[in-house]
């Protein structure tokens, strides 16, 4: 160690449990430099290295791609203390969700032994809820306190206006599950994807830019693409083709 607020790459890989492959990959990316460079050749990381590789591993947890990533963390102006505070957030949110959806499957085994009855409803409790807070928490981190305003517009709603919008959610699953086997660009399947992004509306306003993401995100975010496989293995790549049309089209 060059001094006490340094570290080598074999340090650093040991400190933050990630491989020294992979720091040398962030370095060709121009991810996470090294403050410097020794005359032995060795990288040395300093202080505000370690705080920026702790947000990309933030934010690799909440599913954004490294390049996305570098776009968010090369913002002019960019806060780390707000940063953090955000990443708190979102993992209280996965926090409950978690627990949400542990209830739910201890429910749903329970019901499967016979031991106790479930309504359809219920075999879906901890989905809609998380599904809103999870599209908040990609939105915001990738494009701003505009999208983070969806969690006020969301709040002004009543509870009965909130319960209509998420059952007006699921039935549009339901039904583009139905029409699975169609082509992404038929009009019935685009019908439903106009319909997904006027139910989003209850949310933020949503650019093809976002919308496209969101296809991304159901395919490439495990926590997402678990809660799609759930509903049915088919239905992420589905959307995501049918988005793009949409998108193409508007």
């Amino acid at each position: 160690m060059a001094n006490a607020m340094e570290y080598t790459v074999k340090q650093l890989s040991r400190l933050a449990g990630v491989s020294v492959r992979t720091l040398h990959f962030y370095d060709q990316l121009g991810l996470l430099r090294p403050e410097r460079v020794g005359a032995n050749g060795y990288r040395y990381y300093g202080q505000a290295a370690l705080l920026r590789l702790q947000q990309i591993l933030f934010y690799k947890e909440l599913g954004l791609s490294l390049d996305e990533i570098r776009q968010v963390l090369d913002q002019p102006g960019f806060d780390v203390a707000q940063a953090l505070k955000a990443h708190r957030r979102a993992l209280l949110e996965r926090l409950g969700r978690l627990r949400r959806l542990i209830t739910t499957v201890d429910r749903t085994i329970a019901f499967l032994k016979g031991e106790t009855s479930m309504d359809n409803q219920e075999l879906f409790a901890g989905f809609s809820e998380a599904q809103q807070a999870e599209y908040e928490q990609q939105a915001e981190a990738l494009w701003g306190e505009t999208v983070g305003q969806s969690s006020r517009k969301w709040k002004a709603y009543s509870p009965a206006q909130q319960a209509q919008i998420r059952a007006e959610g699921q039935a549009i699953y339901r039904d583009l599950i139905a029409l699975v086997d169609q082509p992404p660009d038929s009009p019935a399947v685009q019908a439903n994807i106009a319909r997904w992004h006027q139910n989003l509306r209850h949310y933020f306003e949503p650019s093809a830019e976002v919308l496209r993401a969101l296809g991304n995100t159901y395919n490439d975010n495990p926590e997402f693409n678990a809660t799609f496989q759930q509903m049915d293995p088919r239905l992420a790549p589905f959307m995501r083709a049918a988005i793009e049309v949409y998108c193409s089209r508007h």
